[in-house]
């Protein structure tokens, strides 16, 4: 086992052991807590749907596979992993993203059990014909459920028009012709190649000992052979299908969803260009910014207006969502306060209390021990140190923010509408 210890110059430090087989563990002690969180998760998402496991042939599975083995492994023969953390007292969960798979619990006392109880489902995978069949039941709801929801549809439309073969644009939940796919041998190939600890990660933050940790961890992982996965790109060209797309749902209010599409140089975006992107989108149209007061003051937006910088293993966009009535105009008064500011900057002293503000955020973060276990996660599958952040926002330069314009590209644009059924409008 490898361990290194980072410190930062707010107080804090954490513990990354790497051990043979490759998993890397994060701990962030904070003994003055009294609760901890904790997280087992691989770079195992949705868009993993071409691959090849040491070397060999390169093979291609339904999209929908890492939710659908997010679901199963909670499940065992002697029960579900939910029923023993009830008896602990623990609040469990798991998600799965487009890049990654994250099984999660948190707790104010009998952590190593609970961890043991984490270590345990994850490695023990159970799939039948018959548990298999009952879970595809149960995900094509969840499907049908979303598929009746404007907020995931404004989003995934969006998507759509904007990615021409990148997985990213589909539902990470797959579709109900794609689950019907899925049979045990399936699961157990991506269970097998995904799930080994070389492509794993443990992060844990809160009132637990580091060196106990790691004790459990070491003598609960099961041997195997490492692999060894690559992944088969998607070619996605620098294009959109369709600038603008629409669809009625009954709502009151049409919502939407803004994006910008970037074109891709490296697998993942920098740190640095995603602090630079974050602070530049605050400048943008955040709360202090001219362009968000003009647009509630009009009427164009309210308090459900919000942005991200949307990025993961050969994808990255802009997008901006929200409500209004007037979606077209919202999209047009962003393009042209970021045209404002490709030709003329922007306001040095906005950029100094936006990066003093997202610096406040950053610290205070480390109050948080699922602020920082999912931080971890960030850290696993980027590769990069958890203070980092908080070093780039003492020192990126406006010109450092003012370059990141380039992420926005009036051609690689898409606005996604929803809108009102008629009679359905106010």
């Amino acid at each position: 086992m490898q361990k290194q210890i980072f410190e930062s110059e707010i107080g804090e430090s954490y513990t990354l052991a790497t051990l043979d087989n490759g998993l890397k563990i994060y701990i962030c002690e904070k003994p003055s807590y009294t609760s901890a969180y904790a997280i087992f998760g691989t770079k195992y998402g949705s868009i993993d749907t071409r691959f090849s496991k040491n070397g060999g042939e390169a093979v291609s599975v339904p999209e929908c596979i890492a939710h659908f083995l997010e679901h199963k492994l909670f499940e065992s023969e002697d029960g579900d992993a939910f029923t023993k953390y009830a008896e602990t007292g623990a609040m469990a969960n798991a998600f799965t993203s487009f890049d990654r798979t994250c099984y999660l619990f948190s707790c104010s006392d009998r952590f190593y059990e609970n961890l043991n109880i984490l270590l345990d489902f994850v490695q023990s995978p159970y799939f039948t014909k018959e548990t298999v069949e009952k879970e595809q039941g149960i995900i094509g709801q969840e499907i049908r459920m979303y598929d009746d929801s404007p907020s995931f549809k404004v989003l995934f439309n969006m998507l759509s028009q904007m990615y021409i073969n990148h997985a990213v644009k589909i539902d990470i939940a797959g579709t109900v012709e794609s689950i019907a796919e899925i049979n045990s041998d399936l699961l157990y190939k991506c269970y097998e190649t995904f799930y080994n600890p070389a492509n794993m990660y443990i992060c844990i933050a809160g009132n637990v000992d580091t060196k106990e940790v790691l004790s459990i961890i070491e003598s609960s992982i099961k041997p195997c052979e490492r692999v060894e996965i690559d992944r088969v790109g998607f070619d996605e060209p620098d294009s959109v299908l369709s600038n603008y797309v629409e669809q009625s749902f009954p709502v009151l209010t049409p919502i939407f969803c803004y994006g910008y599409k970037q074109k891709i140089k490296t697998p993942y975006r920098r740190l640095k260009s995603k602090v630079c992107v974050e602070l530049l989108l605050e400048i943008i149209c955040g709360e202090a910014s001219p362009l968000y007061k003009r647009l509630v003051d009009e009427g164009l937006i309210n308090d459900e207006f919000e942005f991200e910088y949307f990025t993961g293993r050969d994808y990255a966009s802009v997008i901006f969502s929200g409500e209004s009535s007037d979606p077209k105009r919202v999209a047009e008064e962003i393009s042209k306060e970021i045209a404002k500011i490709r030709e003329n900057g922007f306001d040095k002293r906005l950029f100094s209390a936006v990066k003093c503000a997202l610096y406040g955020d950053a610290v205070r973060s480390f109050n948080s021990v699922e602020a920082i276990a999912l931080s971890f996660t960030e850290c696993a599958i980027s590769d990069y140190d958890l203070f980092e952040k908080i070093r780039l926002l003492k020192t990126v330069s406006y010109a450092d923010v003012l370059k990141r314009i380039d992420v926005f590209d009036d051609d690689l644009s898409v606005l996604s509408v929803i809108s009102p059924l008629n009679g359905d409008k106010k």
